[in-house]
């Protein structure tokens, strides 16, 4: 029995607390959904929790999908008008949310990332990469890196006022790796295809075999498939040791439905090879130390009121919808030169419906 996290842990010095741990399951798969069946992700996630240190805390989160839950909401790319505009932690949702419920924040995963020594991600390959919901969660974690911490300071959301931040001496001292010091492994694993490949590696059910050729796959080590993810941890200052970072393959040859959670008691070498990379990561976390909490922290933030903030920027969509932007801005400068052709009452509607209705 794992011990139960104490959020108000962290608000002791670290020599004053447990080792604290964050375990998630990175499938997408949930019993609770049209799958039908749990992941081995989440089975991995539970057998990892079990074999930790007990007197740690151990975090546990699985991502998959429950129906009529709330799901990770995408990125909105904020950075790429500012990393001004980017907000530590996102500020592009919030938790309760009705109009834009976000998984993210009801879950309190910054605040728990932050409040976590080191992260443990066990999840599939899908298609070449990781799964569509860790990617999500990854997306939204742009802000950790160098996000800026004092939403007051570009009153919410003013894209004006986060161009001018990012221009200024302050930025400097406000753009920081906000979980720099945390240390991240990860677990992935896949099936090689399971049966549906044939003697020379292509799809049994394929028509145009010259479409596809095994040589050109894209990896030849199959935890590259993660790549995108370790980079991003090791770019914004969270520690990933080359041997914490493993890709297991199973199943190969069978059926989806004979690799599931259960079957993995006949697979010997994938659970000695995964309690090795446990007690790796146990080993790891031990010897590095608890890690000090950094300057902004996503645990106990409290974002501040922004309803007047809020009917300026709608003010301001009104506007650009109407055909009339704040003179100088993007938006104008865009729109003057015919390249976002983007002044619409209609911005809901999708470009193609558009298209059929001239």
């Amino acid at each position: 029995m794992v011990m139960k996290p104490n959020d108000a842990n962290g608000k002791l010095p670290p020599d004053h607390r447990p080792f604290r741990v964050l375990l998630l399951a990175g499938s997408d798969r949930r019993q609770y959904d049209c799958p039908g069946i749990d992941s081995k992700a989440r089975a991995l996630m539970f057998r990892m929790g079990d074999r930790l240190p007990q007197e740690w805390e151990i975090d546990l989160e699985d991502l998959g999908n429950v129906w009529n839950r709330e799901q990770i909401r995408t990125c909105n790319a904020c950075v790429s008008t500012s990393m001004a505009l980017c907000v530590w932690p996102c500020n592009c949702y919030k938790k309760g949310s009705r109009g834009q419920p976000d998984l993210m924040w009801n879950l309190d995963m910054y605040a728990r990332l932050d409040l976590a020594d080191a992260w443990a991600i066990i999840g599939p390959v899908n298609w070449y990469s990781c799964s569509s919901n860790l990617k999500a969660m990854f997306d939204r974690l742009v802000c950790m890196n160098g996000g800026n911490p004092r939403e007051d300071l570009i009153a919410h959301k003013d894209q004006a006022l986060a161009i001018q931040l990012e221009h200024s001496p302050e930025w400097e001292k406000l753009s920081q790796n906000h979980l720099e010091g945390r240390s991240a492994a990860f677990f992935c694993y896949g099936d090689g295809g399971g049966d549906e490949l044939d003697e020379s590696g292509r799809p049994q059910i394929l028509r145009h075999p010259a479409y596809f050729d095994p040589a050109r796959e894209p990896f030849d080590n199959m935890r590259d498939t993660h790549a995108p993810l370790v980079w991003q941890c090791r770019y914004s200052g969270v520690e990933v040791p080359d041997l914490l970072w493993r890709y297991v393959e199973f199943g190969r040859g069978k059926k989806y439905s004979d690799n599931q959670a259960e079957h993995m008691a006949s697979e010997p070498d994938l659970l000695r090879e995964f309690d090795e990379w446990t007690d790796a990561f146990a080993d790891h976390v031990a010897k590095k130390g608890k890690v000090s909490p950094n300057e902004y922290r996503a645990f106990g933030y409290r974002a501040p009121p922004h309803l007047w903030a809020d009917l300026k920027t709608k003010w301001r969509g009104l506007r650009m919808a109407l055909g009339f932007p704040i003179p100088g801005t993007s938006p104008a400068i865009q729109q003057e030169r015919g390249l976002n052709r983007d002044a619409t009452i209609s911005y809901k509607r999708s470009e193609g419906a558009k298209l059929r209705d001239r």
